[in-house]
């Protein structure tokens, strides 16, 4: 198990959110693009931050847009569709859509839409 999966959400949440400041892009648009993954609505995405969930347990509880399986490409030099842990996918997932909002991808690009 890889100790990723028992890190709260809370704990990585702040480091998303620099990422994406630093380039210029807003908390709001980060937390459309994770409710746009997770399926959660704002309220239930705060309610997991404020719980400090485990990537484990949000990953678990999380609907998952359909559209999902759309995101393709490489972090930290793995590929996201080649990754057979799917948990772990879903990890990277996010990770992948959080890099595309930092690089200035428009919203509906990093969104699939």
């Amino acid at each position: 198990m890889s100790r990723i999966f028992t890190t709260s959400v809370a704990a990585v949440y702040p480091l998303y959110l620099t990422k994406v400041e630093k380039k210029g892009r807003t908390k709001d648009e980060l937390d459309e693009v994770i409710r746009w993954l997770t399926g959660f609505d704002q309220a239930t995405l705060e309610r997991h931050l404020s719980e400090e969930t485990t990537f484990e347990d949000f990953f678990a509880r999380a609907p998952m847009n359909p559209n999902a399986s759309l995101v393709t490409g490489v972090v930290c030099g793995v590929r996201v569709e080649d990754v057979e842990d799917p948990l772990m996918q879903r990890i990277r997932c996010l990770d992948k859509l959080v890099d595309e909002l930092a690089r200035g991808k428009a919203m509906a690009t990093v969104l699939r839409g």
